[in-house]
Formats: structure tokens, C-alpha cells, sequence
């Protein structure tokens, strides 16, 4: 009569065994998550990179050779992904390198002549005379310019250098770190995709996977609508620019294409290049910047972008609003795809608790045994 106690301490211990592997995957989660707390910005573009390229990819795999999609093809995409983004890097850094000469000469010309003022600053409205008494007073004598600039070289710009120097590096060591996890994601995205999907399929059911898939589509929406459209915004107003005669229309629309990703930021940039047109006398380039480029971010902030955003998601245009600006806020540039996301999950939620009936239908006619091929043709020849 002895094994009663075993089986009763058996028991025992099993009722808490759910508990006990709870308490274990939090633990290790919330450890694992403080090890690679500074790597998750790296991990989270390396996942939005490819959730929004995934298409592309495969278009890309089919004209690749057979057996490519382990190596070849991975490293191939990861490499294109890398030119894209450190190219534009490059190009600035040889076009101020080049025009590193001007700097020095208006350093060496400021120091013993001091600062003229520009003429344009005389030609403002109501600020114009305000502005040029204050810098008559400040930077004409070559004895304060040559103070100024001293500080600034000898102090604020030695401490700004290294510091810029410094995230600078640590920037770069994480973009290398999201290009190598993407090219895992490449390479395995199909397996870990479909282990994903028995995980959320075993701990939440099928509304998880529901959920992932609106999850999904807001990323792929938020990318057509925000960077494509911006892109689509810097072409036609690096158009409108060269037609009006505005000074390096194509540097000005690539600052105005990503600047226009950012929502509300590109009205600065193209007020600020139709104020210089009306600055220098131009005032017909000055009125057809600002109309265009007001008519033509209207339409893209509330007509275009709300339908490939909130379209591909089923997504209010409020929550599309409110979740790119508030993961702008809280995550920085990473948040105008993830805060979409986010929303996108957050309705669907509210969605599957607030009306049950649809996946409940979902999930029996899952369920349901199939008919054969020939039935429902064979029962409709015999009505």
C-alpha cells in the first residue's frame, strides 16, 4: 500500500508543472530580451525588410538557378538591400568631401573679413532690416566672426565630431547586424513562417494567424504608401523644380521624396524651396511650387495613402493616422511601419471580440468534410 503516496505526490507535482514551464518561458524570455535589448531595433528592420521585399524576393528566386534560394539567392537579395542603402550614403559623403573647399575658403575669408550679409536677408518682409542690423552687429567685425568660429572649431564641433562619430559606428554595426539577420530570414523565412503558424495555431488558434495576416498586409501597406508614394512625391516635385529653375532640382526632390515618408515633413521642404524662389525674385516659381506641391501632398495624405494603407489592412484612416505618428513618436523612424502594425493587430482584436459569428462560420466550414468533385454537378443535373 505504499505506491498511494508516490501517486498522490505524483499528482502533486504535475498540477504544478504548468505553472512551473509558465514561470521558466518568461524567465527565459525576459533574460533573452535584456541580452539583445540593443540588437532589437536591428532585429525588428531585418523583419519589416522582409515581410515587405518577401515578394519581390521570390520574384527574384524564379530567375535565379534551381537550388539558389540557400545561398545564392539570400545573399544576393541581402547584398542589393545593402546598395540601396549605403549608396546614397556613399555619393554624400564624395559630394562634401569635394565640397570641402568651400568650407575652408569661407572659414579663412570669415576670419579676416569678417561675415558680409547676405543680400536676400534684406529683401525679407517685416524681418528682413531686424535680421540684417543683428548680423551687421554680430559678424561683419573679422574680430567676433574670428571669435565664433573659433569656439565653434576648437570645442563645439571637436566634441560634436566625436560624438557624431561614435553613433556613427554604432549605427553601421547595427544596419551589418539587421543585413546578416536578414539574410537568415531569406534563407529560412518559409520554415520559420510555417513554425510561427503551428505556434500561434496551438497557443491562440485561428484567429492568431488571422491576426498575422492583418499584421502583415499593414506592413506591406505602409511600405507602398509610405515610401513609394514618397518616392512618387520627390519625382514629380524634382520635376516642378527643374521647370521653375530652382538650383539642384534633383538633390532637392531626393530631399523632398524622403522627406515625404515622414508625414507633414515634406510641406517644409518644399516651402522652404518655393521661399527661396520668392526670396530671389521668383515669385511665379515660388506660387507654383507651393500650389502644386500642396495640391499634390493633399491628395497623397488623404486619398492615396489611406487606401494602400488602411486598404491592404482594413484599417480606419484614423488608426492608420494615429499609429504612424504615434510609432514615429515612440520608436523613431522604425515606428512608421511597426505602429501600423500594431493598430492592424489592435482592430483585428476588436473585431474578433466584438463579432465572434465570422470566424466561428470560418471555422466550420474548416471543418466541414468536402463533397466530392463530381457531387454538387451530378446533384444539380438530377434537380
Amino acid at each position: 500500500m505504499e505506491p498511494a503516496p508516490a501517486t498522490r505526490s505524483g499528482a502533486e507535482s504535475s498540477s504544478w508543472q504548468p505553472y512551473a514551464r509558465i514561470a521558466l518561458a518568461t524567465a527565459l524570455i525576459a533574460l533573452g530580451l535584456w541580452i539583445l535589448f540593443d540588437f532589437l531595433p536591428a532585429l525588428a528592420w531585418a523583419g519589416v525588410l522582409a515581410i515587405a521585399l518577401w515578394p519581390l524576393y521570390h520574384r527574384m528566386l524564379r530567375l535565379l538557378p534551381e537550388h539558389s534560394d540557400r545561398i545564392v539567392g539570400p545573399l544576393l537579395g541581402t547584398l542589393l538591400i545593402g546598395v540601396i542603402f549605403i549608396a546614397p550614403l556613399v555619393l554624400l559623403g564624395i559630394g562634401l568631401a569635394r565640397e570641402s573647399h568651400f568650407v575652408t575658403e569661407f572659414v579663412h575669408d570669415a576670419r579676416h573679413h569678417g561675415i558680409a550679409v547676405p543680400q536676400w536677408i534684406g529683401q525679407l518682409p517685416l524681418a528682413g532690416p531686424i535680421i540684417a542690423t543683428w548680423w551687421s552687429a554680430n559678424f561683419i567685425d573679422p574680430a567676433l566672426a574670428d571669435d565664433l568660429i573659433g569656439r565653434l572649431t576648437l570645442q563645439t564641433l571637436t566634441q560634436s565630431a566625436r560624438d557624431v562619430g561614435v553613433e556613427v559606428v554604432h549605427r553601421l554595426a547595427l544596419f551589418l547586424f539587421t543585413l546578416l539577420t536578414l539574410f537568415f530570414l531569406f534563407r529560412d523565412g518559409a520554415a520559420l513562417t510555417e513554425r510561427l503558424r503551428q505556434l500561434s495555431d496551438r497557443l491562440i488558434g485561428l484567429r492568431g494567424e488571422r491576426i498575422a495576416q492583418q499584421m502583415i498586409a499593414a506592413v506591406h501597406g505602409t511600405v507602398n504608401g509610405l515610401v513609394l508614394v514618397g518616392l512618387a512625391e520627390g519625382i514629380l516635385l524634382g520635376v516642378v523644380y527643374f521647370a521653375v529653375g530652382l538650383p539642384y532640382p534633383a538633390s532637392m526632390g531626393a530631399v523632398t521624396g524622403v522627406a515625404a515618408v515622414i508625414p507633414f515633413a515634406a510641406p517644409v521642404v518644399y516651402s522652404l524651396a518655393g521661399l527661396y524662389l520668392l526670396v530671389i525674385g521668383n515669385r511665379f516659381g515660388a506660387i507654383v511650387i507651393f500650389v502644386f506641391g500642396s495640391v499634390l501632398v493633399f491628395c497623397a495624405d488623404h486619398f492615396v495613402r489611406p487606401v494602400l494603407i488602411g486598404g491592404a489592412a482594413r484599417l480606419p484612416f484614423l488608426w492608420v493616422l494615429l499609429g504612424i505618428l504615434g510609432g514615429l513618436e515612440t520608436m523613431g523612424f522604425l515606428g512608421l511601419f511597426l505602429g501600423p502594425a500594431v493598430m492592424a493587430a489592435l482592430v483585428a482584436l476588436w473585431r474578433e471580440w466584438t463579432d465572434p459569428e465570422p470566424m466561428a462560420t470560418h471555422v466550420a466550414r474548416a471543418a466541414a468534410p468536402h463533397p466530392p468533385a463530381g457531387a454538387p454537378a451530378k446533384r444539380a443535373r438530377k434537380a
